[in-house]
């Protein structure tokens, strides 16, 4: 082999690698130029799957490309974010995390992926306005009278929640923690469900979604004790929020957000974000939410990411404190 051989092989080697280069950079520049797929946790229907649709056909109608949901139940969530994780990092997967996301990793054991090693934030998106609700045959009107009367009956108290890692469960878990109550939990498959059990004097109290829980308590089949949001509900602005009775609950846990796989271009994820904000800003949408309470607070990246460190931390310690861990985790 002559000594020009490897000079010649080299210099082909660099020119396919510059050729390589502004063909990447225009992929990025040309974002998105196919559909997009987010994908979710729950069944179509349901508060937050409403959410993810009117987010996607906006986003869609201002791309240009259709924006598909991929609704994927099950396992705490585990099934939907393991098949994001593991999807190209290109930005036409997404993920719509639901508080399950973070719940689930820091309650289970051998979950396969990491939270913020597996996925890149884009933008967080808000969080729910769930109600602490109470049958009327307790004939306690406020969380300081259902308080004294869970600890005048230690272990009588029967907790319904939504699905095991559930945000009702989260919530009313760490509310009967702070309270320092010994009550029974039951969970069962959805809010629905837990609600029926209080509507039917089988459970004592719940923690539910507006959107499940408001028409019972307007009629007066339910006693609603507290708000889970920073602020009152502008449909209930009697009843207080649970941080007034109890400080700790000024801050909520969990919320929603969009993350994409580990490694997707920064560029992407950036103009993701920017879309992301833009359209929970728009006045239409705002409206759309303000009509179920639901409290949106877009984000930058770094911010979503910050937000997430903290969820964890803190449902760590939780988890910690109230022994919410299965034995051996």
């Amino acid at each position: 082999m002559s000594a020009r051989q490897p000079r010649l092989a080299l210099a082909v080697m660099a020119a396919a690698l510059w050729a390589a280069v502004p063909h990447h950079a225009q992929a990025q520049q040309d974002y998105p130029n196919k559909p997009i797929r987010i994908v979710i946790s729950t069944t179509p229907g349901g508060q937050p799957d409403t959410i993810v649709r009117l987010i996607g056909q906006k986003m869609g109608a201002n791309w240009g490309q259709p924006v598909v949901i991929d609704n994927r139940p099950g396992g705490g969530g585990i099934l939907a974010a393991t098949m994001a994780a593991r999807a190209a990092p290109d930005g036409y997967t997404l993920f719509y995390a639901l508080p399950n996301f973070v719940i689930t990793s820091v309650l289970q054991p051998n979950v396969p992926y990491v939270p913020l090693k597996d996925f890149a934030p884009v933008s967080h998106i808000g969080t729910s306005t769930n109600i602490l609700v109470a049958s009327p045959a307790l004939g306690v009107k406020t969380v300081k009278d259902f308080i004294a009367l869970a600890k005048a009956r230690p272990g009588k108290l029967i907790f319904a929640s939504s699905a095991a890692g559930s945000a009702s469960h989260l919530t009313g878990a760490r509310f009967n923690h702070i309270a320092g109550i010994k009550v029974v939990h039951v969970a069962f498959k959805g809010g629905p469900d837990a609600t029926i059990e209080v509507l039917a004097g089988r459970s004592q109290y719940h923690v539910g979604t507006m959107a499940v829980v408001l028409p019972f308590v307007q009629e007066g089949k339910l006693a609603a004790l507290a708000v889970t949001s920073e602020k009152r509900a502008a449909v209930l602005p009697d009843v207080p929020t649970l941080g007034e009775t109890m400080p700790e609950f000024n801050r909520p846990d969990t919320s929603h957000g969009i993350l994409v796989p580990a490694g997707t271009a920064r560029a992407i994820i950036d103009k993701l974000g920017k879309e992301t904000v833009r359209i929970l800003n728009l006045p239409d949408f705002r409206e759309r939410m303000q009509a179920i309470s639901y409290i949106t607070a877009s984000s930058t990246p770094a911010e979503y990411s910050a937000i997430l460190r903290g969820q964890i931390a803190a449902l760590s310690k939780l988890a910690n404190d109230a022994g919410l861990r299965p034995k051996g985790h």
